[in-house]
């Protein structure tokens, strides 16, 4: 599946200073007939995109502000979360990698509570890459490969409905986070 999501860029502010704001997305498409697999596929990139795409055009800052107290969400937080997540169903638990936890790993509130305004690039970059990572690691693996967590067991299968699951829930927060920043809605 082709990436979807154009590389970050740098715009000129109006006093002459470089200031990064969030990439615009490519729309991205996919099966709505046919093979479980690409669908399930897209759909997740469907989700991942819509994330980027309600973050598009804002600013660091504009990322990392909480606008609804006493929530500490804010869009950055959302973006760290999700790239913990992709590691940790695709990469860590179904694919069995040995890579170092995202955000003090399962669990921690860090992913939410410590984003920084001067990190928002690499955070979006470090998302993109879990995309990129946690599909290759799960490529080769059938639907129907099981592994265990916390006694039961589950299937590659239930991991894509359950990531898909977890991006529509925080995309329907990083809607409302995005309304309160801007104003901007249906993205």
């Amino acid at each position: 599946m082709e990436r979807s999501v154009s590389t970050c860029r740098r715009c000129a502010s109006d006093n002459g200073r470089v200031t990064w704001t969030a990439p615009t997305p490519s729309p991205i498409g996919g099966p709505t007939t046919g093979d479980e697999r690409p669908m399930l596929e897209a759909y997740l990139q469907w989700q991942r995109t819509t994330l980027l795409n309600i973050c598009a055009g804002l600013s660091a800052e504009q990322l990392a502000r909480r606008p609804v107290p006493p929530s500490t969400l804010s869009l950055l937080g959302l973006v760290r979360h999700l790239a913990k997540v992709e590691r940790v169903w695709f990469r860590q638990r179904v694919a069995r990698e040995n890579v170092p936890a995202l955000h003090d790993g399962p669990g921690s509130p860090t992913d939410f509570q410590e984003g920084q305004i001067a990190d928002a690039p690499r955070e979006v970059e470090t998302l993109r890459h879990e995309w990129q990572r946690a599909d290759d690691a799960v490529a080769e693996l059938p639907l129907d490969h099981t592994f265990t967590f916390r006694d039961e067991t589950w299937s590659l299968r239930m991991v894509y409905l359950h990531v898909i699951g977890e991006y529509a829930r925080h995309n329907g927060h990083a809607d409302l986070i995005r309304e309160q920043i801007d104003g901007v809605t249906s993205r």
